[in-house]
């Protein structure tokens, strides 16, 4: 029976608990509630990227442009 590198699956319980301990290890356990906290936001402002179906503004790149006549 041969196994793939890629056909591991899913960490099981113990993977998950080695991987728990090791962010404890990194981050304290002060930090890591917080730590939670924004990747959710990040994620929840992700999907909503995603979802938004508004096209990005053409405009903004202007702010960028300066004017040939005007006075530094």
């Amino acid at each position: 029976m041969t196994t793939s590198l890629f056909a591991i699956g899913m960490p099981g319980l113990p993977e998950m608990l080695i991987i728990g301990g090791i962010f404890i290890l990194f981050f304290g356990a002060n930090k890591l509630p917080g730590l939670a906290k924004s990747i959710g936001k990040s994620a929840n402002e992700f999907k909503k990227g995603l979802k938004d179906d508004t096209p990005i503004d053409a405009d903004d790149d202007d702010d960028d442009v300066v004017d040939e006549d005007s006075e530094l």
